[in-house]
């Protein structure tokens, strides 16, 4: 069987399972009781655990009442030009805490609806491969798809998006960092236009001074929640 490798354990989270668990029962002690949700899309960030860990898992741990059956996880490539969509065709996702089975008919139906292609050096990609043990101790009955874009048109990406949030079986996970190397000030001033974008489901304030690196994914989630009439959640 194929797998998809793990690239960056050790590197942007634990490659010890007990030290992964452990973080997350940290995390969750620090986490404040909220309303309860059942979402259909998550955004959530891709940095180091150590950074966005927390913030990461103030949203998965809304997926441990969801029937969804499969997690698609859209993120941008940060290690190699490509012009198009990469969808992952190996069988099963390796993470520390034990593997995720890939949905491998789904993805290959996915791939011919929407002339996909199958790049293997587009997945050893950190913005998705950091949500995968997210999802295998939320939600590991979950099978997964994994597609990784570079330069793609954001309203077809949103197509998509909009068919495979009508399939309930679905939940749609978008992987995206906000300003990076900026000052405090200016990555505080920079990062509330992509917050105002997604609260107002804005897609236009976007393009208005928001650095987020997966901010073309950011773009097809708000264009198709208006779409599929979606509502916004922090």
């Amino acid at each position: 069987m194929s797998a998809r490798t793990m690239s960056h354990a050790g590197t942007f989270y634990p490659a010890d399972p007990i030290e992964i668990e452990h973080q997350f029962k940290t995390f969750e002690k620090a986490l404040q009781k909220v309303e309860e949700l059942t979402p259909q899309a998550l955004i959530v960030p891709h940095a180091g655990y150590i950074y966005s860990g927390f913030t990461a898992e103030s949203a998965y741990r809304y997926l441990t009442t969801s029937q969804a059956k499969r997690a698609i996880v859209i993120g941008p490539s940060h290690r190699v030009a490509y012009t198009g969509l990469s969808i992952s065709l190996q069988e099963y996702f390796e993470t520390p805490l034990g593997n995720l089975s890939i949905d491998t008919a789904y993805a290959k139906t996915l791939m011919q609806k929407y002339n996909l292609d199958f790049e293997p050096q587009m997945h050893h990609e950190h913005s998705t491969e950091v949500q995968m043990p997210f999802i295998k101790y939320f939600a590991s009955h979950m099978r997964v798809i994994e597609m990784v874009y570079g330069d793609f048109n954001p309203q077809q990406l949103s197509k998509i998006i909009s068919d495979l949030l009508n399939d309930p079986d679905n939940l749609v996970i978008i992987s995206t960092d906000l300003s990076h190397f900026y000052s405090e000030d200016n990555a505080k001033e920079l990062d509330a236009i992509c917050i105002k974008a997604i609260e107002e489901q804005r897609p236009d304030l976007l393009h208005q001074g928001c650095q987020a690196c997966g901010k073309i994914g950011v773009e097809a989630m708000l264009l198709s929640a208006k779409t599929v009439g979606l509502h916004t959640r922090f």
